[in-house]
């Protein structure tokens, strides 16, 4: 009974799917979207829509994930009227031509470099940011001239729900769509032929994505994740550290895709940062942190039940506490993790930060590489050595020494993976560049 219900349904999904790539490409080829200022009319647009319904989208973010208004504000809304701020400011340059220079043979003639528009877009967003990683794509996507659709999470149904309703009333209707649901949905629009896929999320998701799109040689933006370390040097203020590092790994509840994932702690730093880890959580989260009113809470009890079942790969230093029916995990350390422990099988996404002792910078360093390229990875040291070496013989998607997660914020850095982390770049210039053509033009005088 359960096959008969399910394909109607898939049928439906996929007849609904084609009929709005379909009204999209129609608004594409009547050039609406190509002027300059329909496109700043649109992120202006977008701009408004998160000013005036604040509210009521910090009351979607704190219903999915628990999510405390200043850190709601700060990392999905804030950040994303960043994104158009800085946008905004620098669209004329950037999609002015770019003149290009010709070899002698070619003269007399000019020639030069033009950003066109792809055409109807895929944005899929995950759920542990289910606003910022929706609508800062679209971003870029909007600024390039094309037709997208979102499809938010299912995962993070309150702000799902909040999209499709204030989207087609703050942005162009024909040229913007909201698809939501699950698996079905999404299979219908992976069905469709796009001019650009944007997917966050998980590298098993990222391989389906990335073969439908194979089916129409579509173009994909991948941002993945994995596990992202962090390098602890011996004469690293360890007090600093430990704010810091409670900081990026904590935030959302450690759902977050390029938090700490773990720390490689080089000699006696191991031992010695533990009581500065235990003591930067009292004093970022209280004695409970259960009562934070800016402490999360784990997306749903799949994800809890993943989450507790880690705890044992270590010697808990401070956290371990949990509650399934609040979906309560408290901010957690395990020191004395081996690499061979379930924690280290898999990339975390959650409040745990297991710390794994390494006798030297070479260990930590064929630790790093003889594992997937990490989305992030992340130093505290005085030493340059160490920061060169770091730079040279690693490969991550970023490197960031001192402050972990900060080069999210910097709308001028590209962000994004390399090899399982992810493929593709976006924020800033980045996203324009991913969502545009860049057409080579010459002209040559017949005289």
């Amino acid at each position: 009974m359960t096959s008969h219900t399910a394909t109607p349904d898939l049928n439906a999904a996929a007849l609904d799917a084609a009929a709005v790539v379909d009204r999209l490409r129609t608004t594409f080829a009547s050039h609406r979207t190509a002027p300059t200022d329909w496109r700043r009319g649109q992120l202006t647009a977008l701009r408004t829509l998160l000013t005036d319904h604040r509210d009521e989208l910090l009351a979607a973010l704190a219903a999915d994930l628990g999510k405390g208004p200043e850190e709601a504000y700060r990392t999905e809304i804030g950040f994303t009227l960043n994104e158009i701020d800085h946008t905004l400011d620098r669209l004329d340059g950037w999609l002015a031509p770019r003149p290009a220079e010709l070899p002698d043979r070619l003269l007399p003639a000019t020639a030069q470099v033009v950003r066109e528009p792809l055409g109807v877009v895929l944005v899929i967003a995950p759920w542990n940011y289910p606003l910022q990683l929706a609508l800062a794509p679209l971003v870029g996507a909007l600024a390039a001239g094309n037709c997208a659709v979102v499809k938010p999470s299912e995962l993070a149904p309150a702000t799902s729900a909040a999209l499709a309703r204030l989207l087609p009333r703050h942005l162009d209707a024909d040229a913007v769509a909201v698809v939501e649901g699950a698996v079905p949905e999404t299979t219908a629009l992976l069905a469709q032929r796009f001019d650009h896929i944007f997917y966050t999320g998980n590298g098993t998701v990222g391989r389906i994505v990335m073969a439908a799109a194979a089916r129409h040689l579509t173009p994909v933006t991948l941002e993945l994740g994995g596990k992202s370390p962090v390098v602890l040097d011996p004469g690293t203020d360890l007090a600093a550290a430990a704010r810091r590092l409670v900081t990026g790994k904590f935030l959302n509840a450690g759902q977050t895709c390029v938090a700490p994932d773990y720390v490689l702690a080089i000699g006696d730093t191991a031992r010695d940062i533990e009581p500065h880890l235990a003591e930067a959580v009292r004093e970022t989260y209280g004695a409970d942190p259960a009562t934070a009113p800016e402490y999360g809470r784990i997306v749903n009890e799949r994800h809890f039940d993943r989450l507790t079942a880690l705890l044992d790969s270590g010697r808990t230093v401070i956290g371990g506490t949990h509650d399934r029916a609040g979906r309560y995990l408290a901010p957690t350390v395990l020191a004395d993790v081996s690499p061979d422990s379930p924690v280290m099988r898999e990339e975390i996404f959650g409040p745990i930060l297991p710390i794994v002792p390494v006798p030297d910078l070479d260990a930590a360093i064929a630790f790093i590489n003889d594992r997937d390229k990490p989305l992030a990875l992340y130093a505290f040291t005085d030493s340059d050595t160490t920061k060169h070496r770091l730079l040279t013989e690693t490969s991550s998607g970023a490197l960031t020494f001192g402050l972990p997660v900060a080069h999210l914020i910097a709308p001028d850095l590209p962000f994004g993976g390399v090899g399982e982390s992810g493929t593709g770049r976006y924020h800033g210039e980045y996203s324009l560049e991913t969502f545009s053509h860049s057409k080579a033009v010459l002209d040559k005088p017949l005289g």
